[in-house]
């Protein structure tokens, strides 16, 4: 029964997910024409990576339901739409959409509407009734889904080079987003990136997305360059494949209010450290308490133990 309410959550929250990213979408169609067909080079990297992704969606899909593998198909759809649309590629367009002189403007609209069709149409066999509602509201060619085209994959539409320079993003965005969280640092701080890499190819994609990936790395201003000059030593960094990204310390986090924060945390550290030592060399408690709660007790000093390591060496770090 748990496992039948989760589904039907899992279920209702992708709905709303994907409700809320077609809301998105017909809020920036109002404001803009879409081109029926568009011009190939008007498409950005992101734009071709995206429609590479859906259009091996296709392909993927209708094998899958072919061989009556239906489970994966939906899995595959479900986190195309979750993950590469509405996590990453709306975010991606946003800067293109909110600068009308942008004169990619009506290639990102163009493309979020293809490929939310697109996807709709996949998801169709499985959410019937979601997909012909929101199919209905960003279509007005058709009557209803349950009579367009199922969509079918072209080798024209596959794009491995964009895929593969937009995954270099998608990396060094995850690797920035987890030093900032591990330093507690809010979205809104915003930060000069330093992108250094002696490979050309590398400091091409960086300096050609130089825009999505700033707003997606919360970047004030995005530098690439071939080599470390001009970084403080004490700049926060962390790796990609071929590439460094270093980040200044002082623009993260104000370091005299950070030491005092993390002093505190030290503080209530030793204390919690303190008692549970005593309980766990207290030879009444180790005698007359259930095993599970000695067990717990033990985890508990474990993860204190771990929590004081980092705190301890952040402010070491923070000192020097």
């Amino acid at each position: 029964m748990r496992f039948y309410f989760e589904r039907v959550e899992n279920s209702r929250n992708f709905a709303n997910k994907v409700w809320n990213a077609t809301r998105f979408i017909l809020m920036n169609l109002d404001k803009s024409e879409v081109p029926d067909q568009i011009d190939m080079g008007m498409l950005t990297n992101a734009d071709r990576w995206i429609l590479s992704k859906v259009n091996t969606l296709a392909k993927e899909v209708t094998e899958n339901m072919d061989k009556f593998e239906l489970g994966i198909a939906v899995q595959k759809v479900y986190d195309f739409l979750w993950d590469e649309f509405c996590d990453w590629y709306i975010e991606m367009v946003k800067p293109r959409l909110y600068h009308d002189s942008d004169p990619t403007k009506s290639a990102a609209l163009w493309t979020l509407k293809h490929t939310l069709v697109r996807a709709l149409k996949l998801l169709h066999p499985f959410m019937p009734f979601i997909t012909e509602a929101l199919y209905q509201s960003v279509n007005d060619t058709e009557d209803s889904i349950m009579v367009s085209d199922w969509p079918v994959y072209s080798s024209d539409w596959s794009f491995e080079a964009e895929e593969s320079e937009i995954e270099t993003i998608k990396d060094a965005v995850r690797a920035i987003r987890a030093v900032r969280t591990s330093m507690n640092v809010p979205p809104s701080q915003k930060a000069r990136v330093f992108v250094v890499s002696s490979d050309d190819r590398i400091r091409e994609i960086f300096e050609k997305d130089a825009l999505f990936f700033a707003a997606l790395a919360s970047a004030s201003e995005v530098i690439v360059q071939k080599e470390r000059e001009g970084i403080a030593d004490d700049a926060v960094s962390t790796l990609i494949h071929n590439a460094s990204i270093f980040i200044p310390m002082e623009e993260l986090v104000d370091i005299a209010k950070e030491i005092e924060r993390l002093t505190r945390e030290q503080k209530k550290l030793e204390g919690e450290l303190k008692r549970s030592n005593g309980m766990l060399h207290n030879e009444k408690f180790l005698s007359r308490a259930p095993q599970a709660k000695v067990e717990e007790e033990k985890a508990k000093l474990k993860k204190y133990e771990q929590l004081m390591a980092q705190v301890t060496e952040r402010l070491e770090q923070l000192r020097t």
